[in-house]
């Protein structure tokens, strides 16, 4: 008893500990005020919504090169007369202006402000017209690292491509660029060399052969769209398409690929109509089908952009040709073309407003794979993948950052927050219901930009239990519960430790050989067990720790 007894008092100690560390986790990043100007909702932001843009641009891959304009309409919510633009340097804008008239403006970093002279009336409806050009922000390691890929195919041709995430759309061209403001509807307009194509989000409109030689696609986008999922794709493209039977009636598919990659295209995106019909059956109609469906060969692994979702996984099943889950399971299908597209319902159906928030398109995204292989090869397949992923996960830091500084949290996100949605499926432990959740997260927040807060209170509030305290627990320390027991007695003795106060998942075992439930608490539980030689087995579906101090 006295091994018991200083055991207990160790676990209470650590624990302790452990709680007062994981809830001041925090990052030790030290912000700017231009991490400010970008992350925040500023004043020269808030006071108008937008509607519409129209994105006209020349793409000169000889230099380098983007000029071009952006036409920004949007409504009046409250009045005043400065607006916050933001570009990213070297890139500068040129001229603004408003009603025919030239407008002042002032640098403040990567932030313009500028100074309307007209009357901003509430309710009213206006535009800016922004010239602006330069050599944008090359990217280094993309996706990861954003900017234009510059690159040249294996015939010499150019292979040019844009990524933005986290960085922000800014890096290339001048936006209203925090995510808490989608535009309602947008013109792509992209001129390129003539024996080059450009593709963009949306439906192809028109395509217009210039007078010096180069070509002008013309884009359109029918629906809301985040600021990083808006990208340009340029290259010596051939495409082929179909038609997906789906939800909400025909779904136009369009498959851009180079030239030379033509014939194993057209048998490897056969992934692509697979991973619609999954998704349709556990998230709901694709959310785009006015804007289409179109999966494009990048130079970079792959992006979620809009109606455009970029590919580059050499053709290769798994994450280029590798099984991350270690399992065999994900080898079954282009993981690039389920992951990047699944982002379709979370991430640019259901959008972050903060960048701190991004678990909400990554971890949704990450347990997507999961429920692929579910659809197409059972639930256990499905089980064994998501804990395979868990030797990916660090446990270092948070998974949701700082607000209002542009600050994304721990790259957790991925594989413990899909490992945590996964749990909580356990615990509703309702397949039925479960769906329903998923499909109702979608056509709830459809075409909406959304806070962590209310995906949790939706969760909690259809599942009809509190997940307050485990949300808590995943989202907002690095730490892993530990269910922590001893048998004395004939009883089974247990809490959780390594937690948030008042953590309470419950978690599924078998006791001697019988399933049931345990509902553990941070305080001491005891169970009759009616056995001098009891056995405990926690299912392995739960990520949590287990120490058994018996042993």
């Amino acid at each position: 008893m006295n091994k018991h007894l200083y055991l207990i008092l160790f676990s209470i100690l650590i624990s302790n500990g452990i709680q007062a560390q994981g809830l001041l986790n925090k990052s030790e990043t030290i912000f700017t005020h231009q991490d400010t100007l970008r992350g925040s909702i500023t004043k020269e932001r808030a006071w108008w919504d937008l509607k519409y843009y129209h994105l006209d641009i020349k793409v000169n891959p000889a230099d380098r090169s983007i000029t071009g304009s952006n036409t920004v309409r949007y409504t009046v919510l409250t009045e005043y007369n400065k607006m916050q633009i933001d570009l990213q340097e070297p890139m500068q804008i040129y001229k603004v202006t408003q009603d025919g008239k030239e407008l002042k403006f002032e640098r403040e970093g990567n932030a313009f402000f500028i100074q309307l002279t007209a009357k901003q009336k509430i309710g009213e409806t206006k535009e800016i017209l922004i010239s602006y050009g330069g050599k944008p922000k090359e990217a280094v390691r993309p996706p990861w690292d954003g900017g234009i890929t510059w690159k040249k195919d294996k015939n010499g041709k150019d292979f040019i491509a844009s990524t933005c995430q986290g960085i922000g759309a800014s890096i290339w061209w001048p936006n209203k660029d925090h995510m808490y403001d989608e535009v309602e509807s947008m013109l792509i307009s992209v001129n390129v060399p003539g024996d080059l194509t450009d593709v963009s989000n949306g439906r192809l409109k028109s395509v217009k052969k210039e007078k010096d030689g180069t070509k002008t696609f013309n884009w359109e986008i029918l629906n809301p769209i985040n600021n990083y999922g808006v990208n340009i794709n340029i290259g010596d493209y051939v495409s082929f398409s179909e038609k997906f039977k789906g939800e909400k009636g025909d779904l136009d598919c369009s498959y851009y690929v180079l030239r030379d990659n033509l014939a194993i295209a057209k048998e490897h995106f056969k992934d692509a109509p697979r991973m619609l019909k999954a998704f349709e059956n556990w998230f709901g109609p694709y959310p785009f089908y006015e804007d289409s469906y179109k999966l494009v060969e990048a130079p970079y692994l792959g992006m979620e952009h809009q109606s455009s979702v970029t590919y580059g996984n050499n053709f290769t099943k798994g994450h280029n040709g590798n099984d991350r889950s270690g399992t065999g399971w994900g080898l079954k299908y282009d993981y690039i073309i389920i992951h990047e597209s699944g982002h379709e319902w979370f991430a640019n159906n259901i959008t972050y407003k903060d960048i701190a928030d991004m678990w909400i398109h990554e971890s949704f995204t990450t347990y997507s794979e999961a429920l692929f292989i579910e659809y197409y090869y059972g639930k256990e397949a499905a089980n064994e993948y998501i804990r395979g992923i868990r030797k990916w996960i660090k446990n270092r830091k948070s998974i949701i950052g700082n607000y209002d500084v542009n600050n994304e949290g721990s790259g957790d996100m991925y594989p413990k927050g899909a490992n945590m949605i996964h749990t909580i499926r356990q615990v509703i432990n309702d397949d039925a219901k479960w769906k329903s959740i998923l499909r109702g997260l979608n056509s709830t927040f459809y075409h909406q930009t959304v806070t962590t807060k209310q995906i949790e209170d939706y969760i909690n509030t259809q599942s009809g239990i509190d997940f307050s305290n485990v949300f808590n627990q995943y989202l907002r320390t690095p730490q892993v519960p530990t269910l922590e027991y001893y048998f004395r007695d004939q009883k089974l003795v247990y809490h959780w430790i390594n937690c948030v106060d008042k953590f309470d998942l419950p978690v599924k075992v078998v006791l001697n050989g019988v399933e049931t439930w345990l509902k553990p608490t941070t305080d001491w539980k005891t169970e009759d067990t009616k056995t001098d030689k009891p056995t405990l087995v926690v299912d392995k579906n739960f990520y949590i720790t287990e120490f058994n101090i018996t042993n």
